[in-house]
């Protein structure tokens, strides 16, 4: 981070840029083609490693974070049921993992209620892309391995709640493990939570690491006292006011922000003097940095319109929610088969057949209709847009079906 207090130049530490030689067919198909890095500025957190490009906590996506040019990787702990520390974000396995097919009665239950091994047996990596399938969850000291001379680890307590005692695990493996004790000592490890008692449990366990308390942006009086344990603080880049900025850093305090995906809105937190960006998408925000092209792959293809929360029910026939995109070129472009993918990789797809004229658009909807040469339905019975804002993903073919990783077929960043 930024070196803004004695107390930040514990993690202040410059990265250099190393590329890695990515060893397994997992690995090396989502590899980038290129290392980007930024020139400085404003530091690069990649969220969960690289979410938006490869399946998210697992060790290809922490390989594919570094590799892009991340400073920090952002890994998400909790303790499995027989308190092993694990990296996963969900409070349940349903949505990233295959728990359905290896444990069919227990998707909706608590993460925490497995067992280290009940853990390994689950495949973390297919519901992505079928390139990942057999990646595992991975437990706290496979991320050690990832960190080094170009990336630290940005340690998040997740639902500290769900892991009593996860926070002395936590400062008990950073002591002894010589992995994460080296990386401390080179100040490559900082430790998150939204839950403050549970991060000043962990910093009177852990006074040496840095924390940062993630959360709305507080009051003077509040930031003030802040100030007198943590070391910065994170939030929702949606819910800062420009005088914030200022207002954090006044106290000795970094101020990163959380997830901004989207060209344009990382330009705008760099203009604000955000000390640091977390992204799904540390490539396109390392290029941004380094002046380059953000989407060097991009063709005329834009997000134009995300339509979210429509008058009446979002999922109701012919008028429910949808993505308009757009062809700003002058040629003719064939969309048969795109994805269009949000945070949390939600996905809408486009049918066979499609092809978006000079100036055109065509709306993608979640539900059911009529499709038509400007129209294609999804025919889907749940909500895909977040009423909230999210940002979404246009990705040229779909995932499975292409057998190419996801960051060669990357057109827009949108967000709303």
């Amino acid at each position: 981070m930024q070196v803004r207090t004695t107390r930040v130049a514990r993690w202040g530490v410059p990265l250099a840029t190393a590329a890695l030689a990515l060893v397994g067919s997992t690995s090396a198909a989502a590899a980038p083609t290129t290392t980007e890095r930024g020139d400085g500025g404003v530091e690069i957190t990649g969220h969960r490693g690289s979410g938006g490009l490869s399946p998210e906590n697992t060790v290809p996506s922490f390989l594919m974070g570094r590799v892009q040019g991340s400073d920090w990787i952002e890994i998400d702990v909790q303790l499995s049921a027989d308190d092993v520390p694990f990296l996963f974000h969900d409070a349940t396995p349903a949505r990233t993992t295959d728990v359905e097919d290896v444990f069919p009665d227990r998707a909706t239950d608590p993460i925490t209620s497995f067992t280290w091994d009940e853990l390994r047996r689950l495949d973390a990596g297919s519901y992505f892309d079928d390139l990942y399938t057999g990646t595992r969850i991975p437990g706290l000291r496979d991320a050690a391995w990832i960190a080094g001379g170009s990336s630290g680890i940005n340690i998040e307590l997740k639902s500290p709640e769900n892991s009593p005692g996860v926070e002395q695990v936590l400062a008990d493996a950073l002591a002894t493990d010589p992995l994460w004790q080296r990386l401390v000592d080179r100040g490559l490890v900082v430790v998150s939570s939204f839950d403050e008692t549970s991060l000043r449990a962990f910093h009177e366990l852990a006074p040496a690491v840095p924390v940062l308390q993630v959360g709305a942006v507080p009051d003077d009086a509040t930031l003030a006292e802040w100030a007198t344990w943590a070391d910065g603080v994170v939030t929702n880049y949606r819910l800062l006011a420009d005088a914030d900025v200022a207002r954090v850093q006044g106290f000795g305090l970094d101020l990163n922000v959380y997830t901004v995906n989207a060209p344009d809105a990382m330009q705008r937190m760099i203009d604000l003097g955000v000390d640091g960006i977390i992204t799904d998408f540390p490539g396109t925000l390392a290029r941004l940095e380094a002046g380059r092209d953000p989407l060097p792959l991009a063709n005329g293809i834009e997000v134009a319109e995300v339509n979210a929360n429509v008058p009446g029910d979002d999922l109701q026939p012919e008028t429910g929610e949808h993505v308009v995109l757009t062809n700003t070129t002058d040629a003719p472009v064939d969309v048969s088969g795109w994805t269009l993918q949000d945070a949390v990789i939600n996905r809408l797809a486009i049918g066979e057949g499609y092809v978006i004229p000079p100036g055109g658009t065509l709306r993608v909807y979640t539900a059911s209709g009529t499709n038509a040469p400007d129209a294609y339905y999804n025919g889907g019975t749940r909500t895909v847009l977040n009423n909230d804002g999210d940002s979404i993903a246009v990705i040229a073919g779909t995932p499975d079906a292409t057998r190419v990783p996801v960051n060669l077929l990357l057109r827009d960043l949108y967000a709303y």
